[in-house]
């Protein structure tokens, strides 16, 4: 027999990274789908999670990075006060070699035979237009645009979100909400980066960015000629002179034993999923005296908006319901103080706090 005690199967069966409810693999060879659908939790209702498009480098990487992604859903969708637990797909392949009417019909089909248990969005290398043809054949589908019923593109909501947990890192850092005279790096202008940084120069601060896609950065500062500059990778970012906060806006893995000793910033928050590269990193920032704000909490906007569509969207009930991303992110940062622990713990175990009190009805 194959040994798989260090694989896929072992995290999912016999760690605490795994406990999932059920991981659906999918292929529709006619149109070169291979997908990888991971519930873990529905204690608080239908699993709700995008769909990352993404060239990854094996199917196993693909499987454990669903694993990670779902699980965090369920504590961001506890943080958020929704009644969802926590999933996520992933789709292998380049989406722009890839991508086709018909693989993501196809993929639609493998969301509706879960029959509800898991509501898809969108997410890195998917797009509203991507979600409007998924839902032709699944009506378990949201971030579609809002010609076909939907909220459209929930970026703007995710901004807001870490922005109010910005605002909130400053008033326990600093006794001022205001992000006005500090400086902010931003690693990642894509989708909620670019919406970010508007929120930021409003604000008064000062933008330092970076991007894989060179356009990405040209587009930025194009549009704001004054107060963003660019540095040339993250490396260079995070070792930014004077920096005060960091903001993780691309994947997963950023905070990590070869970045943490080297940043310069009193803050890291961002929009990226998984910042925290293993166990352990966030007690090494709070070693440094770097405030973490939860990456699962502040970046949930996106989630709130995408939820409220199953309701029948109304955006300004939605922003308000974001802009509590502000006193949620002061709640953790005072439990954390009052538990003695890292804030990245402090939420875990009100999110676990959440979900244990659901099933226990």
């Amino acid at each position: 027999m194959t040994d798989v005690t260090d694989g896929v199967l072992h995290t999912l069966f016999h760690s605490d990274q795994g406990g999932h409810e059920q991981v659906v693999l999918c292929q529709d060879r006619a149109s070169g789908l291979k997908a990888v659908i991971a519930i873990h939790s529905t204690a608080l209702g239908p699993a709700l999670g995008g769909t990352r498009f993404y060239p990854y480098r094996s199917e196993e990487e693909a499987v454990a990075d669903a694993l990670n992604l779902s699980r965090g859903m369920s504590y961001k969708n506890a943080m958020a006060g929704l009644d969802h637990g926590g999933g996520k797909a992933v789709i292998i392949g380049d989406p722009e070699q890839i991508k086709s009417e018909a693989l993501l019909l196809a993929y639609g089909r493998f969301v509706a035979s879960l029959g509800g248990r898991y509501v898809t969005a969108c997410d890195v290398g998917t797009y509203v237009a991507d979600m409007d043809v998924v839902a032709r054949e699944c009506r378990w589908t949201t971030g579609r645009s809002p010609e076909n019923g939907g909220a459209g593109d929930s970026s703007v909501l995710t901004a807001f979100g870490v922005f109010q947990g910005m605002r909130a890192s400053a008033q326990h850092m600093w006794g001022d909400p205001t992000l006005r005279g500090r400086k902010v790096g931003i690693a990642g202008v894509g989708k909620v980066g670019h919406h970010l940084v508007q929120h930021l120069l409003e604000d008064g601060a000062e933008v330092v960015i970076t991007d894989v896609r060179e356009e990405s950065v040209r587009r930025i500062l194009d549009r704001h000629p004054a107060g963003v500059t660019a540095v040339a990778d993250t490396e260079a970012l995070i070792r930014t002179e004077g920096l005060d906060i960091y903001a993780p806006c691309a994947l997963g893995g950023a905070l990590n034993d070869d970045s943490v000793p080297v940043l310069t910033a009193r803050i890291v928050c961002g929009a990226a999923n998984n910042q925290l590269a293993h166990p352990g990193v966030e007690k090494d920032l709070a070693d440094r005296g770097i405030l973490y704000a939860p990456d699962y909490v502040v970046n949930a906007g996106g989630v709130i908006q995408v939820a409220d569509e199953l309701h029948g969207f109304d955006f300004d009930r939605c922003k308000a319901k974001a802009a509590k991303i502000f006193d949620t992110t002061l709640g953790i940062f005072a439990r954390a103080k009052e538990d003695g622990i890292p804030p990245a713990a402090a939420a875990d175990r009100i999110a676990e706090q959440r979900m244990a009190e659901a099933r226990r009805r």
